[in-house]
C-alpha cells in the first residue's frame, strides 16, 4: 500500500490587518519532505499517525511538505499557490498511490481563493483519479464547503475545543483510510447546514454533554465518525457557519438523517455555550477583590489564534489604572520592543514603548521605565504534546507588573509560556492570557478562578455587526429564525 501525506494549514481572519505570506509560514512551521520532527503540530498530526502505522504494517509512506502559519489575515496569493503546487508536484512524483492523507485547517482564505482547502482537494483528486482514497483532518473552526465534501472520501474534525484530541482524530482518520483502501468499509459522508455561527467550547455545558451524545452515537453499527464544524465567524466566505458532518459505512440515508437530527439539536443550543463575559473594568475589579490567586483573566478577543495581532493593551491599561501588582501578562506581541530589549541586555533599566501598534482598536501603546528581567532567544510553550514557538522573548517588569513580549505571534496555551522565561505562574496573583478557550485545560489546573473578558476588540466578535460581503444565506444570530427563510433550492442537508 502506498500512502502520500502532507500538510498545509492556517486560519484566515479576513478582517485582520495581519496579512500572511511565505515568511509567516516559515517562521511558524515548515518541514520539507522527511524533515518533520517526531512531535506533531496541530494540523500535521496525520503525518505522525501515518508514520506510526507505517512502522507496524506493510505500508510505503511518501511524505510531502508540511507548513503552518499562525492565524492571520488573507494569505498572499503567490504564497498559497507556491505551497499548494509544491505539494501537488510531490504527489505527482509519488504516483500511483492508494491514498492521500492531508493535514488541513479548513479556514484558509487567500487572495483569489475563498476555499483554499477545496481547491487543493480538487487538484489532488484530479491527479489521483477516482479510485484513490482522499482523507483530511480539519480544525472545527473551519468552513465545510460542498466542494470539499465532494472531493474527499473522509473528512474528520477535532471534536474538542480546546483541541486536545488532534492526535486521536488523526489516528482515527488514518485507520478509516486504511479500512477504505482494503475495501473493509465504504465511507458515505453527509453534511447539514445548521445556519448559525457561535462559539462552542466543549469544556463547558451544553457542548460537553452534546459531545458525549455524539460519542455514544458513534458506537452505533454503521456510524464511522461524527464531526461538529463550529465555523469561523471571522472568515467572510460564502459557506461560513456551523455544520454537522456524519460518515457512515455505505448508509447514505442514515448519514443524512443523523446529520440533520444533530444539526437541529445543536441549533436549539445556540447562544448557550459561551461562558459569562465580563468587561475589562469588571474583570480587573474581580481580580482586585480576589483573596487567592492565581486568577486567570482570558482576553478572548485579542487572541492571535483568531488571526489578530495579540498586541492589545486594553486590559494592561486597566490594571495600571487600578494600581494592581502581582499580575503577569503572557503575552504581548511586539518584535520591535523585543529587539530593543535584546540590545539593552538582561538587567537593564530602560524607557520602552510597547504594544498597541497593530490597529486603532487594540489600545494605546504603553510607555514605561522597565527592567529587563530575562531574555530568551527562542522560547516555546506546550500544547497537548506539541511545541508552540514563541520566538525571541523578553520578560519585562514595572510597577509590580510582569509582561512577556514575544516576537512570534501565538495565543496562550499553557502555563509553560510563563515558565519559559522564568516566571512562576503559581506565585502570581493574576495571569492575563490571550486565548478564547485553548488555555483552559492547562491554566484551570493551577487557577483559583478563571474569568473571561470581552474587550470588544480587535476581533470581529459580533456577527450582527461584522460587515460580511460574501455570506450567501441567512444564519443566526444575523437572522433569528434562518431555517424559516431558507432557500428551498439550496437544501440544508447535502
Amino acid at each position: 500500500m502506498r500512502i502520500f501525506t502532507a500538510s498545509l494549514a492556517t486560519e484566515t481572519n479576513t478582517f485582520s490587518p495581519m496579512f500572511t505570506d511565505l515568511t509567516s509560514f516559515k517562521s511558524s512551521f515548515y518541514a520539507a519532505p522527511g524533515e518533520h520532527p517526531d512531535t506533531p503540530t496541530l494540523c500535521s498530526a496525520p503525518l505522525i499517525a501515518c508514520r506510526e502505522l507505517a512502522r507496524e504494517q506493510d505500508i510505503t509512506l511518501i511524505e510531502g511538505s508540511c507548513s503552518w502559519a499562525e492565524p492571520g489575515g488573507l494569505v498572499n496569493r503567490a504564497t498559497y499557490e507556491f505551497l499548494r503546487d509544491e505539494i501537488l508536484q510531490q504527489l505527482k512524483a509519488a504516483l500511483p498511490v492508494d491514498a492521500v492523507v492531508l493535514g488541513l485547517h479548513g479556514a484558509m482564505v487567500a487572495q483569489g481563493y475563498d476555499d483554499c482547502e477545496g481547491d487543493l482537494l480538487s487538484r489532488v483528486r484530479a491527479l489521483t483519479g477516482p479510485d484513490a482514497v482522499i482523507a483530511a483532518e480539519l480544525d472545527p473552526h473551519s468552513h465545510l464547503t460542498k466542494q470539499r465534501v465532494a472531493m474527499a472520501d473522509l473528512l474528520i474534525a477535532f471534536k474538542e475545543f480546546p483541541h486536545l484530541d488532534f492526535m486521536d482524530r488523526a489516528r482515527e482518520l488514518v485507520q478509516l483510510t486504511l479500512a477504505t483502501v482494503r475495501h473493509q468499509i465504504t465511507p458515505c459522508m453527509a453534511s447539514f447546514d445548521c445556519r448559525m455561527i457561535d462559539v462552542l467550547p466543549t469544556s463547558n455545558e451544553p457542548m460537553k454533554s452534546f459531545l458525549g451524545r455524539i460519542r455514544q452515537l458513534e458506537q452505533q453499527p454503521g456510524v464511522l465518525s461524527i464531526s461538529v464544524i463550529h465555523g469561523f465567524m471571522a472568515g467572510d466566505v460564502p459557506e461560513m457557519g456551523t455544520q454537522l458532518l456524519v460518515i457512515t459505512d455505505n448508509q447514505p440515508k442514515l448519514s443524512q438523517q443523523l446529520a440533520a437530527q444533530l444539526g437541529m439539536e445543536l441549533f436549539a443550543l445556540r447562544g448557550q455555550s459561551m461562558p459569562d463575559m465580563l468587561s475589562v473594568e469588571q474583570g480587573v475589579a474581580e481580580l482586585r477583590a480576589s483573596a487567592h490567586g492565581p486568577v486567570v483573566l482570558a482576553d478572548v478577543w485579542d487572541n492571535p489564534g483568531g488571526g489578530v495581532a495579540g498586541d492589545g493593551t486594553l486590559i494592561l491599561h486597566e490594571v495600571i489604572r487600578q494600581q494592581l501588582t502581582g499580575v503577569a501578562f503572557g503575552t504581548i506581541w511586539d518584535p520591535m520592543a523585543v529587539q530593543l530589549c535584546f540590545a539593552a541586555g538582561e538587567g537593564a533599566v530602560i524607557p520602552l514603548r510597547f504594544g498597541g501598534k497593530s490597529c486603532a482598536t487594540a489600545g494605546e501603546p504603553v510607555d514605561k521605565i522597565i527592567e529587563i528581567k530575562a531574555l530568551r532567544a527562542s522560547a516555546w510553550q506546550e500544547f497537548a504534546g506539541s511545541k508552540v514557538p514563541m520566538g525571541a522573548c523578553a520578560w519585562i517588569q514595572f510597577d509590580g507588573i510582569d509582561v512577556i513580549l514575544n516576537s512570534n505571534r501565538c495565543q496562550s496555551f499553557d502555563p509553560s509560556l510563563f515558565r519559559a522565561v522564568g516566571i512562576v505562574p503559581e506565585q502570581c496573583h493574576g495571569l492575563v492570557v490571550k486565548s478564547t478557550n485553548h488555555f483552559y485545560q492547562g491554566f484551570a489546573a493551577i487557577a483559583a478562578r478563571v474569568l473571561y473578558l470581552d474587550a470588544k476588540a480587535p476581533y470581529p466578535s459580533d456577527p450582527k455587526q461584522n460587515n460580511y460581503q460574501k455570506l450567501t444565506r441567512a444564519i443566526w444570530p444575523i437572522v433569528e429564525q434562518p431555517h424559516l427563510t431558507a432557500d428551498e433550492s439550496k437544501p440544508d442537508c447535502a
